[in-house]
């Protein structure tokens, strides 16, 4: 791998970092706030709202200038509603603006790596990507659960300078400033993304153009053979993920009886199984075979429901891992798929723009969705099981959609040879 490769990791790790310890100390402030629990999932369908309003925009910002300093740019953004939410905007409408930076960053942030490395490198690449998202998934939740925690919230509060008032008065303030720092840390390696040389023509400024432009792309990634069923896959993942974080949330206070500083460690078990799960198809997975991995889709749907069995958090850990390695094993090749077809059809930052649109729509239908189930009061085993079941429907429809495709067509020997190492 290029060295420039390993400073986006770095950019984005500590970028994500921030995302995920801020979500929690979100939450906190919440229930500071007395808030009712069905606002809690708002918090990521206003964080993503930004993802599908501004998708047919933030793929022409992408492609117009270096993505190195598109990402810096945009990391500032999230600083800036970071520091909302600590001067007393409502933490929704602030989350919001850190929705509205992380929508600008991300086809920044895997369109460099087409641009960066070749095709056979981009399932190896994103393995180390999801990988590294992952790690920084787990360390932001428990990040975010240890600064709320009494002991470490306490000694912060009493951290106060000699002779100025810092304002900081509750555990979620707290939290939310030292969570500002690590945004700033990821904003200096953003400085040291390297120019990959990749110049677009001339980039579409008149919005209604913009509009009928991403249309356009929606439509020929949606029409190609490999396009929709990776894209239908990764849409499925990303509003799955998003939906099973707030699951795992309220399972854990409801049966487990865990607090949230408590609970947001199982959320990092979760992301320890994904990225097991993504090193494990980064190295065995090639970009030809990466289809061959739909069927742990289908398992993971069909093993979620057995939480409902679950009463101990000894038992918790070793199933959220194998629910979390099944879903990293099969996401991973299947972006590496999309970012090649998307590479391959049309620029990077367009494609990946594409990607986010799709994906963060399905976050808000089945965060909406949850959200609805909540405040009519279903408990929490029947969702899950509902969510099981609609995981595992929808993967066996992708199949059945493949094997029709590949029975027109052998779009599988278009893809180019080798790439799982």
């Amino acid at each position: 791998m290029k060295r420039g490769f390993y400073t986006i990791m770095a950019a984005q790790f500590f970028s994500s970092l921030a995302d995920n310890a801020l979500l929690i100390a979100a939450i906190a402030l919440l229930v500071e706030l007395h808030a009712p629990d069905w606002m809690k999932p708002l918090l990521k369908l206003f964080f993503t709202i930004s993802y599908v309003v501004l998708a047919p925009f933030v793929g022409a910002l992408a492609d117009s200038m270096p993505k190195g300093r598109v990402m810096f740019m945009t990391n500032t953004i999230k600083v800036v509603g970071c520091l909302f939410m600590f001067f007393t905007v409502h933490p929704l409408l602030a989350y919001a603006v850190v929705g509205f930076g992380a929508a600008a960053y991300s086809p920044a942030k895997y369109g460099i790596l087409t641009e960066l490395l070749p095709p056979e490198k981009l399932v190896a690449a994103n393995g180390w990507i999801e990988g590294t998202t992952v790690g920084s998934i787990i360390l932001g939740t428990v990040l975010g659960g240890a600064l709320i925690s009494p002991a470490v919230s306490s000694a912060l509060l009493s951290a106060d300078l000699p002779g100025f008032e810092t304002g900081i008065d509750t555990p979620a303030e707290a939290a939310i400033l030292v969570i500002a720092v690590v945004y700033v840390i990821a904003a200096a390696f953003n400085l040291r993304i390297p120019d990959t040389g990749a110049h677009y023509p001339h980039q579409e400024r008149n919005p209604f153009k913009l509009v009928s432009e991403f249309a356009h792309c929606c439509v020929v990634l949606w029409k190609d053979r490999l396009g929709q069923i990776s894209l239908a896959v990764t849409t499925l993942f990303w509003g799955a993920g998003a939906t099973l974080q707030f699951i795992v949330l309220e399972w854990a206070k409801t049966k487990l009886q865990m607090p949230l500083n408590k609970a947001a460690v199982l959320q990092g078990v979760v992301a320890v199984g994904i990225a097991v799960g993504a090193v494990l198809a980064a190295r065995f997975v090639p970009l030809r075979g990466a289809l061959r991995v739909l069927p742990f889709g289908v398992a993971m749907g069909i093993i979620v429901p057995m939480m409902t069995l679950v009463s101990t958090q000894e038992a918790a850990y070793p199933l959220l891992v194998l629910v979390g390695s099944l879903a990293g094993f099969f996401v991973v090749p299947m972006n590496a798929l999309l970012q090649h077809r998307g590479h391959v059809l049309m620029s990077a930052g367009h494609s990946i723009a594409v990607q986010n649109f799709n994906e963060n729509l399905n976050i808000l239908l089945m965060l909406g969705l949850y959200a609805l189930l909540i405040s009519a009061k279903v408990h929490i085993s029947y969702i899950i099981v509902m969510f099981g079941g609609f995981v595992a429907v929808s993967m066996v429809l992708v199949i059945l959609r493949h094997r029709a495709n590949q029975r027109e067509f052998d779009a599988e020997a278009t893809l180019p040879e080798g790439g799982g190492h």
